[in-house]
């Protein structure tokens, strides 16, 4: 059985210890890029508030001031709810952009949910929307990085999470809070329609909203509708500074 020389030995472990390093050297770069995303983003996490326009309370007030003002009027409210945003919240002020068309519905399907959805509006760290069905639905919330107010304007919406024994039940101008991280099942009775908020870090709660299209309904136009409106607002909001 011949041998391998030495300097061919040699030049074997010279090359298997450069494949050891230049390995390491990807792999340590790889982990330090990493890290430093990690940093970044808890770092963002913790200065998000700072780019919220809207008010939790004031939201809620409204809602329930357009339920008072027209009752088993679901129209009547959506349109209360965005007259009073674009007065309080002027284009001329360059604070947030909002979207008054209130012709600009779109379907929904998300967690096995299927709805319809108005939005108000999107951006980075916000988003405002009118959604519900006059048919009923019943899904999962999703988990998500962001906090979401769901206002019921009109019907009647149930929740439960793991563990509990009896429902959640919200009617008109009550607020069903789900802070981030958390998920439950919910059902939406028919006639169900609700102002719903959400802040948090918003593009990263779009996969789940466009899973069920992609993965199930293959509704190719309304996705494609949907992220034109979604990225629309985005985009108008990030050109006024708003994140």
């Amino acid at each position: 059985m011949s041998k391998l020389r030495p300097e061919t030995q040699l030049g074997e472990a010279a090359t298997s210890s450069c494949a050891f390093a230049g390995c390491a050297k990807k792999w340590i770069f790889r982990l330090a890029l990493v890290f430093a995303l990690y940093a970044v983003c808890s770092w963002l996490d913790t200065i998000k508030d700072r780019w919220y326009v809207f008010d939790p309370p004031f939201l809620h007030e409204l809602a329930k001031d357009a339920i008072a003002t027209h009752p088993n009027n679901l129209d009547g409210m959506i349109q209360h709810i965005v007259t009073n945003l674009t007065t309080t919240y002027p284009a001329s002020a360059g604070v947030i952009a909002l979207n008054p068309d209130t012709s600009e519905w779109v379907f929904n399907n998300a967690g096995g949910a299927m709805g319809a959805m108005y939005i108000i509006h999107a951006s980075i760290t916000e988003y405002l929307i009118i959604f519900g069905t006059p048919l009923g639905t019943e899904g999962h919330t999703g988990l998500h990085t962001a906090d979401d107010y769901f206002h019921i304007l009109v019907g009647e919406q149930w929740a439960f999470r793991p563990g509990a024994l009896e429902m959640e039940r919200y009617k008109p101008g009550d607020l069903h809070l789900l802070p981030r991280g958390t998920a439950k099942q919910y059902k939406m009775h028919e006639g169900c329609f609700a102002l719903e908020y959400a802040r948090g870090w918003i593009p990263l709660m779009l996969p789940f909203g466009f899973a069920d299209t992609l993965s199930s309904t293959l509704d190719i136009p309304t996705f494609l509708r949907t992220a034109h409106l979604t990225g629309r607002e985005i985009i108008k909001n990030l050109l006024i500074g708003k994140i």
